[in-house]
């Protein structure tokens, strides 16, 4: 049973305060987190949206979002170009930028950081396949490129034996054609390769970092970022695990400019006032890890950090709650606001999603703001139920049919309309106040039935630990989808994606999965869609997870953070982030 709230294409509520100036004249920002941070700065191992927001400003991509465009496009980042893709859509072939360092590092002849060529693709992608990192990310190309599942296959019976990993027995459809031409042969057409591209999984990395760093027993990869990218861990102890990280300057940044594409919106905000420029204008980033919100508000409020998530608590110091427009207090300081499959487990699961009431957890925690919906499909994706309720729901609260889910899945229902032989439910989430308020209102909703669940409140580290270890029975999740397409919130729930890969719910019905498999190589359009809708369908009546909510959140920006358009769906931004020294409303 999975309980998610789901953050799908949504904006996190951030507040933007004073800008540092160090004691040289840099240009230093400093910002909160709401997490014990990231487990691990090394893309190929890392999987939650903290791992993302870290390695995405240290490592980068073949491709990137456009920052300023709506609806999400894609475009070159350390490709030259977007990729040349045959008639059947099967070879795609990538021409690399030439003027592309790694940072400056220890691993390099010298110290000095050596150009990034085309055989660098090919070894990050190869660490996917490598059994040393749990195949953790491994779901972004299995069944995709020619010969790649093989050589899984091979490498693993290798390592098996007592060998070490071969990264230099080759993959049919990896292709080093020269220092500045890389080729990928597909399987078949998968459309949805192209947004993989941009994912930080998909990052490059090189070589002589992860063989110096990893030599040994020792993983200090995983604590020592060697990339390509806008910033770099300037010293291991600048990445304090559980407490903080400083994202540096990378000195030796190559020639990366500030967007010339904008939407007309944009104009009023002047976000594209710095086209063109030279990237990033920051010279330090200074982030602090924030378990529980209260501490992060009040340290936002003293003026200590840049920008912090709004907690529920904080919402009405802000906004009106009536209207939700930012109160005139905060406006005239200058800040803008913007915007198991039998009839019996089935009856079981659906009487836990009937019990929940998730329109209550949305007023009292999320200020009425989320969209509350049936499945997995969220607003603005293809598949999504255009009016929140699908053709079949279990959404609650309804007790009565609840009760009568309890006795289809074999259980007795007393006097006092509660169930009497239900086990307690083991429940895990991640710690934090609003958990523990959240969960109470978890507790009261299905105690009207009698169902009784253990909670355990642990960290998000911890969290992942158990579920993917098939060690919580019952827990909850917020996730926010990888791209905008609904194949990616679906492949959630493709058998062969089970924990610990994406699928944690470790759904597996055959006929999900030959649908998800069906999927992959349709283009856009109304066959498409009818099977997203079919596939949702189908979740919602097998219920694996219960909800969901759409959460919607605000930023509120102090007028000298400069250049800041909201987004969720990648987190390589910070690059384009500046801050005006000179604002009279800066405290000094």
């Amino acid at each position: 049973m999975r309980l998610r709230t789901l953050a799908i294409g949504a904006l996190a509520a951030l507040l933007a305060a004073p800008a540092f100036a160090g004691d040289d004249g840099e240009k230093i920002m400093r910002m909160g987190m709401s997490t014990s941070g990231p487990k691990t700065l090394d893309p190929v191992q890392g999987s939650t949206m903290y791992e993302n927001r870290c390695c995405s400003n240290f490592y980068q991509t073949l491709l990137q979002y456009k920052y300023l465009k709506r609806p999400l496009q894609l475009q070159p980042l350390l490709a030259a170009e977007m990729p040349t893709i045959s008639d059947d859509g099967r070879t795609w072939t990538f021409k690399l930028r030439d003027d592309v360092y790694f940072q400056d590092d220890e691993c390099f002849p010298g110290g000095k950081g050596r150009r990034f060529v085309a055989s660098d693709i090919e070894y990050s992608w190869k660490r996917l396949a490598d059994p040393e990192y749990r195949y953790k990310s491994w779901w972004l190309v299995e069944d995709t490129i020619v010969g790649f599942d093989e050589y899984k296959d091979e490498q693993k019976a290798l390592v098996d034996s007592g060998q070490p990993f071969d990264y230099d027995a080759p993959v049919k459809g990896l292709r080093v054609v020269d220092d500045h031409t890389f080729q990928v042969e597909l399987t078949r057409p998968v459309q949805q390769f192209i947004w993989k591209l941009a994912m930080f999984q998909m990052a490059i990395v090189p070589r002589e970092a992860v063989e110096m760093y990893n030599a040994g027993d020792v993983d200090r990869f995983s604590g020592h970022p060697v990339g390509t990218g806008p910033f770099i861990l300037a010293a291991e102890d600048d990445w304090k695990r559980g407490t903080s990280i400083i994202f540096t300057r990378n000195p030796n940044y190559w020639d990366d400019r500030y967007p010339s594409e904008w939407e007309p919106e944009d104009e009023e905000l002047g976000l594209n006032e710095p086209a063109g420029q030279s990237l990033p204008f920051l010279d330090r980033i200074e982030v602090t890890f924030f378990v529980e919100s209260q501490p992060a508000w009040l340290e936002f409020n003293a003026g200590n950090l840049d920008y912090t998530t709004v907690p529920e608590f904080g919402f009405e110091q802000a906004f009106d709650r009536r209207t939700h427009e930012l109160k005139r207090s905060w406006a005239r300081k200058g800040i803008r606001a913007v915007g198991g499959y039998s009839a019996e487990k089935r009856a079981l699961r659906q009487a836990v999603c009937l019990s929940l009431d998730l329109d209550e957890m949305n007023e009292a925690y999320y200020n009425g703001e989320c969209i509350v919906y049936d499945g997995c499909i969220p607003p603005g994706l293809d598949g999504h139920p255009k009016d929140h309720h699908a053709a079949i729901s279990y959404r609650g609260p309804d007790y009565q049919r609840a009760r009568q889910k309890l006795e289809e899945a074999g259980y007795t229902i007393g006097p006092d309309g509660k169930v009497t032989d239900l086990p307690t439910i083991e429940f895990y989430t991640s710690q934090g106040a609003i958990s523990e308020k959240m969960v109470a209102l978890l507790q009261r909703n299905l105690a009207e039935v009698g169902i009784t669940i253990n909670p355990h409140f642990v960290s998000f580290a911890e969290l992942i630990e158990a579920v993917n270890n098939h060690k919580a029975p019952m827990f909850s999740f917020a996730w926010g989808s990888d791209y905008p397409d609904a194949e990616n919130n679906l492949a959630l729930f493709y058998g062969p994606n089970k924990a610990p890969g994406s699928n944690h719910s470790n759904y597996d019905r055959p006929e999900y999965n030959a649908m998800y498999e069906q999927i992959q190589t349709m283009p856009p359009g109304p066959e498409r869609t009818a099977i997203y809708k079919k596939m949702n369908l189908m979740l919602i009546e097998d219920s694996p997870f219960a909800g969901s909510l759409a959460r919607t959140r605000r930023y509120l920006i102090h007028p000298w953070l400069l250049n800041f358009k909201p987004t969720e769906d990648f987190w390589n931004y910070l690059k384009y982030l500046d801050v005006d020294m000179d604002n009279e409303r800066r405290p000094q």
